[in-house]
C-alpha cells in the first residue's frame, strides 16, 4: 500500500453498531495514515432526542426498549471509563479514532461551504460513507478524485432504504447481502463495486446479525478500497427498477417479525 492515497470517512455517532465496523477496520487496515479524518454526524440526521427515542420505543416495544436503554447507559458509562491509550473494546467512535491517532470532525451539515473548502484542502482521493445519515449532493460527490462510496447491508438493488437486515429477515432470506457502491445523488443507486452474501446463522437475533455484518463489512470495505486504488473495479449495474425499497419498520411490521420467530435482541 502507498500512503499517497488519501481518504476520509463520513459516519454517525451510533453507540452500538457503527463502532463495530470501525473497531475492525482500524485494527486491520495496514495504512491508517491514508485516513485524513472521520467526520461524525448526529444519529439519524435531524431528529430531536425525543423523536429518536419515540421511534426506538415504537420499534422495540416496552420490554426491549428498556433493555436497549440499560445497554445504552452501560455503554456510555464504560465509554467514559475507557481511555484512548488502552484501545479498550468499550471506546466510543471518538475514542477509537483517538486511540489510532485519527482526526475527528463533528459536522452535521456536510454541504456547508466552509466544510467543503476544508475537504478540498485535504486533496482527497475518496470519501467513504458508513451509515452516514445525510444524502450526499453533487458538490460533495464530485469533490474527491474517485468520488464517494457507501456500504449498504443488502444485495442492491434489492432492499434499498432503511433497516435492510430487518427487511431481509422479514422476507425469509437465508442470507443477507453486503454491497459497496458508488454514491450518486439518489438513494442506494450508484454502480456496484463489490457485493457479498452472508448466511444467516440459526436463531440469530437482528442485533447479532447487524453487529456481525458490520464487522464483516469493514473487511469488505478494505477490499473495495484496494480495488479502487489499483483501478481494478469491474462495476456492476445497480438499477432501482429491478429492486425494492423499504422505509423504517412500523409497529405492525415488528409484530409480524416476532410472529415469524425472529428476535430484535
Amino acid at each position: 500500500m502507498t500512503s499517497s492515497f488519501r481518504f476520509l470517512f463520513i459516519t454517525q455517532d451510533d453507540p452500538f453498531y457503527v463502532s463495530c465496523f470501525f473497531s475492525d477496520f482500524f485494527k486491520t487496515y495496514s495504512a491508517l495514515d491514508e485516513i485524513q479524518g472521520v467526520v461524525i454526524q448526529s444519529p439519524l440526521g435531524k431528529k430531536s432526542t425525543w423523536d429518536l427515542a419515540r421511534q426506538m420505543y415504537d420499534f422495540y416495544g416496552p420490554v426491549d426498549f428498556l433493555r436497549v436503554g440499560m445497554r445504552y447507559a452501560r455503554v456510555k458509562t464504560l465509554n467514559k471509563l475507557a481511555t484512548p491509550s488502552s484501545k479498550s473494546q468499550w471506546l466510543n467512535l471518538k475514542g477509537l479514532c483517538q486511540a489510532h491517532g485519527l482526526k475527528v470532525i463533528y459536522q452535521d451539515d456536510i454541504h456547508q461551504r466552509e466544510f467543503l473548502d476544508t475537504l478540498r484542502f485535504l486533496d482527497l482521493d475518496l470519501i467513504v460513507s458508513v451509515a452516514a445519515p445525510s444524502i450526499f449532493r453533487r458538490q460533495l460527490i464530485d469533490l474527491p478524485r474517485l468520488g464517494c462510496i457507501n456500504i449498504h447491508h443488502a444485495p442492491l438493488p434489492r432492499y434499498r432504504g432503511m433497516m435492510p437486515n430487518f427487511w431481509q429477515l422479514y422476507h425469509g432470506e437465508k442470507s443477507v447481502g453486503i454491497t459497496i457502491h458508488k454514491i450518486n445523488p439518489k438513494i442506494d443507486e450508484g454502480e456496484i463495486i463489490l457485493q457479498k452474501q452472508v448466511p444467516v446463522e440459526s436463531k440469530e437475533s437482528l442485533d447479532a446479525l447487524i453487529m456481525r455484518t458490520k464487522r464483516l463489512g469493514a473487511h469488505y470495505m478494505m477490499e473495495a478500497i484496494d480495488l479502487l486504488r489499483k483501478d481494478r473495479v469491474e462495476y456492476k449495474e445497480n438499477r432501482p427498477e429491478q429492486g425494492s425499497y423499504f422505509s423504517f419498520p412500523t409497529r405492525e411490521d415488528v409484530r409480524k417479525f416476532r410472529q415469524m420467530g425472529y428476535r430484535l435482541l
